[in-house]
């Protein structure tokens, strides 16, 4: 059936409401799997080093924004691939997708190795930049230098997935995801703990008592073997896109240009997005280990509401970008505003779910009563802002599927750094760390309600689209 939906989209035949809202179910849910999954390791390591205590927690936690601004950087490079894949597909030009997925392969992996040199360059002198607590320095210098060497194969598995979920293909990059997911649980199981610390089926298993460093481990293993698995995948088992004996799909001047011109201001955003939650921690950090450690936690748990929404933006970009090759012009702005108001009605039962099991999310990862009682008051303040910030993710991916991404940037530059940071500072110093999130809610929501207004006001879309 999704075949079929992406073949009427590509062909020009109609498309009934009630099949677009089911091509889009059908496109979303594996993404949304896949998302979930990723998040669900990152609980998974929260949770199984949270048993060490907060300090443990808290190493992890005040390099994290540091790690998210590599990796998202890696991540917003293929953006502008992913989106010219999707409408070359969508213009039925699958020798030229496959020229531009060549081009991707290049500028992508070798974009990832230059970020692993500058990532490890600032390894060591990172916690002490952040304004940590010395006594988490060492242990979070380790876990963001082992992350940092698994960035070339992250990348991998982000183009890979990426281009797949161009190609319409969203069920393999979600079930990788998974098998990444319970592959990161079997390698944190042997390497966070010493032997005779777990118990499965009533056998006692050997462990390596490593810690924060087998945290990091058993994360970097499982992007190692996923990421060869959907290499394999993309290059020799996809219809549309596996490479061809003989077949020299060539790439171009003009479709480099053309990729970067779309994905620097989705890299610009995700470093005003980055670099304002790294200042953020630094604004976290000294109101102490208590503190950093129910941030930690917090802003892992809430990941996983947020994920649904990061799903359809997904299936949003594939959908919009196929039809935009497609010249519908009938289709792009209505499967825009049917995939905003699904990630809307997602996060809205996401975010009644958040607030509800606030305790058992936390309490799940923290052992530590104050970091427990710190963390849900925050995750329930947070949970307000849910549908809206729904609204700006979806609405991100529907523009980035039209090419549109210099506005967004914008956007998410304007409340971030002119909400979002100075409130934080001016609340933290009243309220503490639950100031903090208040700047955080009124800033989702404030910029929600800017791609909203960006999304009716019709100006995102290519000209020949236009009515």
């Amino acid at each position: 059936m999704q075949g079929e939906g992406l073949k009427k989209l590509q062909s020009g035949q109609p498309i009934s409401t009630r099949e677009q809202l089911l091509l889009i179910a059908q496109l979303s849910w594996p993404a949304i799997l896949a998302q979930i999954s990723s998040v669900v390791m990152q609980y998974i390591d929260t949770a199984m080093v949270g048993q060490l205590g907060s300090n443990a927690s808290a190493a992890i936690g005040v390099v994290a924004t540091t790690s998210w601004l590599f990796g998202d950087l890696c991540i917003a490079l293929t953006i502008g691939f992913n989106v010219a894949v999707a409408q070359a597909l969508g213009a039925r030009q699958s020798e030229k997708a496959r020229g531009i997925m060549k081009l991707a392969f290049l500028v992508c992996m070798a974009f990832s190795l230059v970020m692993m040199a500058i990532a490890l360059g600032i390894t060591g002198n990172l916690p002490r930049w952040l304004r940590a607590d010395p006594a988490i320095w060492q242990d979070a210098s380790t876990y963001f230098l082992v992350y940092v060497l698994s960035l070339p194969f992250m990348q991998l598995n982000n183009l890979c997935g990426g281009l797949l979920r161009s190609a319409g293909n969203m069920k393999t990059s979600g079930i990788c995801m998974v098998v990444m997911c319970l592959l990161d649980v079997v390698f944190n199981a042997f390497l966070i703990f010493p032997s005779g610390t777990l118990r499965v089926l009533g056998v006692t298993l050997p462990g390596f008592g490593l810690g924060v460093l087998g945290a990091s481990m058993g994360t970097a293993l499982s992007q190692v073997v996923v990421a060869v698995v959907l290499t394999y995948i993309l290059l020799v088992r996809s219809p549309e896109l596996h490479l061809r004996r003989g077949e020299k799909a060539r790439f171009t001047a003009a479709q480099l240009k053309r990729c970067l011109s779309i994905s620097a201001p989705v890299m610009g955003e995700r470093t005003i997005l980055s670099t304002a939650r790294m200042v953020t921690t630094a604004i976290v950090a000294p109101l102490g280990i208590i503190a950093t450690a129910a941030n930690s936690f917090a802003i892992t748990a809430e990941s996983l509401c947020y994920m649904s929404a990061f799903g359809v933006q997904a299936a949003a970009s594939t959908l919009v970008g196929q039809s935009v090759g497609a010249g519908r012009k009938d289709l792009t702005y209505r499967l825009g505003w049917l995939t905003v108001a699904l990630g809307m009605g997602l996060m809205v039962i996401t975010g009644t779910l958040l607030y509800v099991l606030a305790p058992a999310m936390i309490g799940m990862m923290a052992v530590d009563e104050a970091v427990i009682e710190l963390g849900v008051r925050v995750l329930r303040i947070e949970a307000f802002a849910e549908p809206l910030f729904g609204a700006s993710i979806v609405a991100s991916g529907v523009f980035q599927g039209t090419g549109s991404t210099l506005v967004p940037m914008l956007l998410n530059f304007g409340t971030m750094w002119g909400i979002r940071v100075p409130l934080s500072a001016i609340l933290a110093a009243k309220w503490g760390l639950v100031g903090v999130w208040v700047a955080m809610a009124l800033q989702l929501g404030v910029c929600g309600i800017c791609f909203l207004i960006r999304l009716a006001g019709k100006r995102w879309l290519p000209k020949e689209t236009l009515q």
